[in-house]
């Protein structure tokens, strides 16, 4: 199969959809989102557009978003069950869909952006719990 550079909102959404089918049905991963997510098509479309403004800088994300406080609120909804692993087989489904479908330095990006954001977001977690 050929694989797309990601240039504009349809491979995005695309890029999100495919993941979001891997973590659904992840043994460890699946359990928590299909937990905490009640309406995936609103979840979908409001990751579609985080990660619009974030790879291609366009769409109507600015402001729009609060990773840290999202995650934070999830944790605590999972009796503080979110453990580094969960973002390692995160990355790692991530990582795998983005390389079936996509190449180029969007995609590159990508990868290199989700494995920053995965370490912040679990050490702000981890401080939340601590301040609590």
């Amino acid at each position: 199969m050929d694989r797309a550079l990601i240039s504009s909102r349809k491979e995005v959404d695309f890029l999100v959809r495919r993941f979001y089918d891997q973590v659904r049905k992840h043994e460890v991963l699946g359990p928590v989102f299909n937990h905490v997510v009640q309406d995936w098509e609103h979840h979908l479309v409001h990751l579609s557009d985080f990660w619009e403004m974030i790879l291609l800088q366009t769409g109507p994300g600015r402001g729009k978003f609060n990773p840290t406080k999202v995650h934070r609120e999830v944790d605590a909804q999972v009796n503080h069950s979110i453990e580094q692993s969960h973002f390692g087989h995160w990355l790692e489904l991530w990582f795998a869909t983005i390389n079936r479908y996509f190449e180029g330095e969007v995609a590159d990006f990508a990868k290199e952006h989700a494995r920053r954001m995965g370490q912040m977001l679990f050490m702000r977690i981890w401080e939340a719990r601590n301040n609590s």
